[in-house]
Parts: structure tokens; C-alpha cells; sequence
């Protein structure tokens, strides 16, 4: 078995003599009886013993684990000092308590009076050393020391100056236990001038003495990061806990003052100790906060209290005042706590303690949100909002490598970034601002912020397919659009002139064979041929034929040649069908127009054809070039069953059509002056045809009916997805 290092030795020693102390001193202050110990005029020795044991034992841990900190030397010499000093007050109490006077009463009341005073060096040397126990480097440095040395100034003039001289200075009375008794023991033989200069530089000194000890805890706290961050809070914390007590001094009996002493320096140890060994031993930011709203609130239900017990006493007397402290506590104190509550957990830490007011705020947000990108804005301010976070920022992971990038706030030099899954897949990460009193995060913060963005991430996700998936959309139309006026390219400059030279053809073998077998021109024959060779006689007859064989064969000549003709002729109809058909095709594929002489003068056309008696129609376009193929045919098509509406529906005198780019869109506007559309009346296919031509591009068609009267029809066509959409 290992034997225990000397410091831990040491250690165990400063503890050892300081419950002894304590331990005395609760012995002496029993003894003496409590009419007696309350008349003497000293404090109670047992509050110094017990604070000087809390200290102590943080102090000995503190030498046990981490020997060559500072700090837990500072707090083991402390301890023991209060320990000691509680002893000597009782002590001076007991022995003034008997006649005659037992020995030792001056010894033990001069080192309560004046070596008591050093006392005050011990929170000074706390803050210079805290929390790694090595003074402040540089400049800082030098400074520590001189505040230090300003410190002492008091507690060593204080040992050595004349009694008679210390107590004109100081302003309260003299204990009567001690008014017989002389503590000069180490007096030095110096002028009183030069006493009472020194006295007087010693008590100025110490309240500015510790400006420098808290400018320099105020630089570390600001420096540091990460788990030093949280052992400087560790540390403000106790801070809190300390001004609080300072507080309630103001409005405390007498006698709980030392209550309040003990329970503050109690809870200084025990944080600086947790601070060093275990600074995550407990959510730091929640217990702070919870101290700044229950000690805020207890100070103001005392002061309440007070002020009303006061003003009650003076009127009704003792009966009627605890009657009324009793009501003040019921119906002024629980409101008060829970709206006390709230107000500093939203000032001090945001709203993180109430998870379902930051889930409900940013599905609001989410559902107002149009796009994957303004839904991760939403994200970034429900969650910089929710954690008081000057900074935040997610990143989701995009197909191909890419990443889609929110921000709320300034980047820091410092951050702290958390992972962002969903289903069991990192997607992405979030990003918060670190170091500052609002950007520790708890494991239940941590949680809960895992909840909010994961959530986040999916719709941000399912936007984003949508997007991609409208993209493809797009892409498919912008491909049949594009194949559609390859297709009718095709046909028109293809199969449409083939088909014309066929009938051209069949025109021709028609003339041939009329004119070989001299017959009349058919009708419908293209090609006449010449009428002096359309004859049925041959020039010369056959001398062997009978002449009723000859006109027997003129007659089935005739007949086949008539059948011939026929034939050709019900070819050239069908031919003249299908390329009626064909040209039917093309312009279903695309209205010819618009190659011919574009958007503009295709819908210029197509409202000159379908301009109704009375009505004025006006077309004013403003076009980009190069119109994507699908936008052209879809602000044909949006154009042509408005204006058909118009010419059918609407009894309009004037009609306004207007295609013009707005931005990233490509506008198309029909505004007529007409009967309108009455409220209730179901959609029709045209109408539902506009919205859904304009869907099928990622667009958007809205059709109004304004006061004025007529109807308006707005599409908003998007060009530059579709044109990536046909690059890509």
C-alpha cells in the first residue's frame, strides 16, 4: 500500500487542528452561560470555527488532489485562521466570564482583534490565484502584487499600532469584555501622526485594494474557454451567493448576521473546490440562475415583508401584523415567484427551460417558410432566440457535395459545433457561438437542441426534395417541350414536304396517263395536259379489225383508264388528309407562331383571331431573349385560354394582355374590364388549366376579380430554373 504524500499529510494537519478549533469553540461558547454571552459584547465564536472548518476541508481536498495549486494552500491557511480565531473569541468570552480573570484573555483577544484583521488578505489572494494558482502574467502580474500589498497595509499596521491610537479610529464601541484588557504587546514606539496616517492609508487601500483582484478574475473570465469558462462561473457564482448575503445584512436581525457570514463562506469553499476538481459536476448556468431569482425574489419578499409588518405594526399593532405577513406571503409571494421565474430564465438563459414554447414557435415559423433555405433561417432565429446565442448557424448536407448554409448572428473567433441526425444519418451539423455566460450548454440543453434541429432537418430535407423533385419536374417538361419542337421541326420540314411531293406525284402519273391514252383531263388534275391531244379516235384505223372489236377495246381502255383515274384521284384525297393531319400535329406540338414570329407576335395573332365585336384587345410585351422552349408554349397556351375566356365569358370593351420579365419570372398578364367572376363559382377546366400549366414549371397563376370590376390573370413563369434545369 502506497504511503500518503507529505502535502496530503499537511493537509489532513490543517484540517485536524481546524476542527479542533471548532470543536473548542463550540466547547466554550456551551460553558459560559447565555445571559453572560450575550452581554459581553463579542460575536460568537462558534460561526468562525464552523466557517473556518468549511473552508478548511475544501482546502485539504484540494491539497490531496492537486498539491501544487495555490489555491489550496490559500484555502487550508484560511480555514485554519478562522478556526483559530473563532477559539480566541471564546475564549476571551469564557475567560472574562469568571472572577477573577482566568489567563490568557489579553493574548487571545489580541489575536482576535488585531491578527484577525489578516483575515481580510484571504479573499484577495483567492481571486489573484483562482482557479490554477499562478498569478496573472505580464503587466497584470505587478499589478496583483501591488493590490496585495495594499491589502496588507491594514492587517500588519493594525499588529504593531498602540491600542489607545486603533480605537480612536475605529467606530465601534469597545466589547465590555475587553475593556480591561491591554493588547500591546508588539507596540512599536512611532509618532501617533504617523500611526494615524498609516491607519488611515491602510483603511482607504482596502476597498480599492480589491479593484485589481476583480479586474483580474474579470480578464481570466473573459479569456478562457471551454472548462475554464465554466471554473470562472463556478467562482461568480459564489460571487452571487456573497453579495447576497451583503444584502440581506441590510434587512436581517442583528444576530442571523453570522448565520449569513457562515452560510456564504461555506458555499465560497465548496465552489471554489468544485470549481478546480469538478467544474461539471453540476449545470452551472441553471444553478446561477436559479440563484439570481431566488435570491432577487427572497430580498424583495423581505423587504415587502418588512416594509408592511412596519407600516401595520404602527397602526394595528403586533395581532394585526402577523396577520398580514401571513396574507402578504400567500398572495404576494406565489405570483410573484413564478413571474419572478420566468423573467430571469428568459433574460439569463432564453427560453430553453420551456422546450414546448421553442418546438411550437418554430413549427410557426417553419409553416410560413417557402423554401429549404428560409426554413433553416428559421431555424438559426427560433434556436438564437430560444438560447440567448449571439451566434448560430446549421449546415445541411446537399447531394453532390454541396451545402446549404444558414447564419444568425456574427461568427465568433470560438464556436462549438453539434451533429445533426436524421435517421441515424449526420446530415449536418449546428453551430453555436462558445465561451460567455449563455453558451454552456447543459446535457438536457444539449438534448433539446438535438430535438429542435433534427426536427428542423427533416422538413428541411423534405423541402429540399421537393425542390429537387420540381426541378426534375421542370426538367421533364422542359425536355418534352424541347422534344415536342424537334418533333414538330421533323415533321413539318420532313414528312409535311414528302407528303407534298406524293401528291405532286401522283398529279404527274395522272397527266401521263392521260395523255397516253388520250383521254379528256380528269378533274381535280393538277397538270393539265395539252387539249389537242385529249382525243378518243387513233388517227388511223386497223384494216383487219371488225369494227366492233375496235370499239369493244376503246371501251375497256376507257374503263381501265377511268379506274385509274379514280384510284389516283382517292389517293391524292387521302395523301391531302394525312398531310391536313400532319400539319393539325405540328401545331398541337407547338403553335407555329411562335417560331415563326415569337411570344409576342403569337399572342398578337392569336388576339386578332380571337377578337369578339366590341372588344379592344392590346398586346404590350417587353420579352428577355432566348425564352426557354417550355416557358414560350406555357405563356402561349396561359394567353390563349384567357383570352378565350374573355371572348366567351367576360362582355369586356377593352382587354390588356402584357408579357414582361419580373426578376427571375417571366410575367404574362390578361386584365379585361369585363362582367368578372362571381363569388362561388366552382373553377372550370380553364382555369384549372392556367394554375396547372404554370405548376408544371414551378410557377404560380392567380386569378382576381378586384372592386374596380373585370378580372385579372397573373402568371409568374420562373426562367432561371428552367433554363438550369435544361442545361443541366
Amino acid at each position: 500500500m502506497a504511503k500518503p504524500r507529505v502535502s496530503t499529510l499537511v493537509g489532513a494537519l490543517f484540517v485536524a487542528l481546524a476542527l479542533a478549533a471548532t470543536v473548542a469553540s463550540f466547547a466554550l461558547e456551551f460553558s459560559i452561560g447565555a445571559q453572560r454571552r450575550a452581554g459581553d459584547g463579542l460575536e460568537a465564536g462558534w460561526v468562525s470555527g464552523l466557517a473556518g472548518l468549511a473552508l478548511a476541508v475544501p482546502g485539504g481536498l484540494l491539497v490531496h488532489r492537486v498539491p501544487r495549486n495555490a489555491v489550496a494552500w490559500i484555502l487550508c491557511a484560511s480555514g485554519l485562521h478562522w478556526a483559530l480565531d473563532g477559539v480566541a473569541v471564546a475564549w476571551v468570552a469564557y475567560s472574562t466570564a469568571h472572577s477573577p480573570m482566568l489567563p490568557g484573555a489579553a493574548l487571545t483577544y489580541w489575536v482576535y482583534q488585531r491578527v484577525g484583521a489578516g483575515l481580510l488578505f484571504s479573499l484577495p489572494l483567492l481571486l489573484v490565484f483562482y482557479p490554477n494558482g499562478r498569478l496573472p502574467a505580464g503587466r497584470w502580474r505587478w499589478a496583483a502584487l501591488g493590490s496585495l500589498g495594499a491589502t496588507a497595509v491594514l492587517p500588519l499596521t493594525l499588529i504593531f499600532v498602540p491600542a489607545r491610537i486603533a480605537d480612536t479610529m475605529d467606530d465601534g464601541p469597545v466589547p465590555a469584555a475587553a475593556r480591561d484588557l491591554s493588547i500591546d504587546f508588539l507596540s512599536l514606539p512611532l509618532p501617533d501622526t504617523a500611526w494615524q496616517a498609516l491607519l488611515r492609508v491602510g483603511y482607504a487601500a482596502l476597498p480599492v485594494s480589491l479593484l485589481i483582484p476583480f479586474a483580474v478574475v474579470f480578464r481570466r473570465y473573459r479569456a478562457a474557454a471551454g472548462l475554464e469558462r465554466t471554473r470562472m462561473r463556478w467562482l461568480l457564482w459564489a460571487g452571487v451567493v456573497d453579495v447576497l448575503v451583503m444584502l440581506s445584512s441590510l434587512v436581517l436581525p442583528q444576530p442571523w448576521l453570522g448565520g449569513g457570514l457562515l452560510v456564504a463562506i461555506s458555499i465560497t469553499g465548496g465552489a471554489i473546490a468544485a470549481g478546480v476538481l469538478r467544474p461539471q459536476l453540476l449545470d452551472i448556468d441553471r444553478l446561477l440562475g436559479g440563484t439570481v431569482l431566488y435570491g432577487t425574489l427572497a430580498t424583495i419578499v423581505v423587504l415587502v415583508d418588512a416594509g408592511i409588518l412596519a407600516l401595520v405594526t404602527t397602526l394595528l399593532g403586533d395581532r394585526g401584523a402577523a396577520l398580514v405577513g401571513l396574507l402578504v406571503v400567500l398572495l404576494v409571494y406565489g405570483p410573484l415567484r413564478n413571474r419572478l421565474w420566468v423573467l430571469v430564465q428568459r433574460v439569463v438563459l432564453g427560453q430553453r427551460h420551456d422546450p414546448y414554447r421553442i418546438i411550437s414557435g418554430l413549427a410557426e415559423q417553419l409553416e410560413r417558410s417557402e423554401s429549404p433555405e428560409h426554413q433553416l433561417l428559421a431555424v438559426v432565429r427560433s434556436v438564437a432566440e430560444a438560447f440567448r446565442s449571439p451566434y448560430v448557424a446549421v449546415e445541411v448536407h446537399r447531394t453532390g457535395g454541396n451545402l446549404l448554409l444558414a447564419e444568425h448572428g456574427v461568427a465568433p473567433t470560438e464556436t462549438q459545433t453539434l451533429p445533426i441526425t436524421y435517421r441515424d444519418e449526420t446530415v449536418g451539423r449546428l453551430i453555436l457561438a462558445a465561451g460567455g455566460f449563455r453558451a454552456a450548454l447543459s446535457p438536457r440543453d444539449e438534448r433539446l437542441l438535438a430535438d429542435v434541429v433534427r426536427q428542423a432537418a427533416a422538413a428541411a430535407r423534405s423541402s429540399y426534395l421537393a425542390a429537387e423533385l420540381q426541378v426534375s419536374r421542370e426538367r421533364l417538361v422542359g425536355a418534352r417541350e424541347e422534344e415536342r419542337r424537334r418533333v414538330r421541326r421533323d415533321l413539318h420540314d420532313g414528312l409535311g414536304p414528302a407528303l407534298g411531293g406524293v401528291a405532286l406525284r401522283i398529279d404527274t402519273a395522272r397527266n401521263l396517263l392521260a395523255r397516253a391514252a388520250g383521254l379528256t383531263r380528269a378533274p381535280n388534275v393538277a397538270a393539265a395536259a395539252d387539249p389537242a391531244d385529249a382525243t378518243d379516235v387513233p388517227r388511223k384505223a386497223d384494216p383487219l379489225r371488225a369494227p366492233e372489236q375496235a370499239d369493244g377495246e376503246r371501251r375497256r381502255a376507257g374503263e381501265a383508264l377511268r379506274k385509274a383515274d379514280e384510284v389516283l384521284r382517292q389517293a391524292r384525297e387521302d395523301v391531302s388528309t394525312a398531310l391536313a393531319d400532319v400539319r393539325r400535329l405540328v401545331h398541337d406540338l407547338r403553335p407555329p407562331a411562335l417560331d415563326d414570329v415569337g411570344l409576342a407576335g403569337a399572342v398578337t395573332q392569336l388576339a386578332e383571331r380571337l377578337r369578339a365585336p366590341g372588344l379592344t384587345t392590346r398586346v404590350l410585351a417587353d420579352l428577355p431573349e432566348d425564352l426557354p422552349a417550355a416557358v414560350e408554349v406555357a405563356a402561349y397556351r396561359i394567353a390563349s385560354e384567357a383570352l378565350t375566356n374573355v371572348t366567351k365569358h367576360a362582355n369586356a370593351v377593352t382587354c390588356t394582355v402584357r408579357l414582361f420579365s419580373g426578376g427571375t419570372d417571366l410575367i404574362v398578364e390578361v386584365i379585361d374590364d369585363g362582367a368578372g367572376i362571381a363569388p362561388g363559382t366552382p373553377s372550370g377546366v380553364g382555369l384549372v388549366s392556367l394554375r396547372e400549366r404554370a405548376a408544371e414549371l414551378g410557377g404560380r397563376c392567380e386569378i382576381e376579380c378586384p372592386r374596380s370590376g373585370g378580372t385579372v390573370v397573373r402568371a409568374a413563369l420562373p426562367l432561371a430554373a428552367t433554363a438550369a434545369a435544361l442545361s443541366s
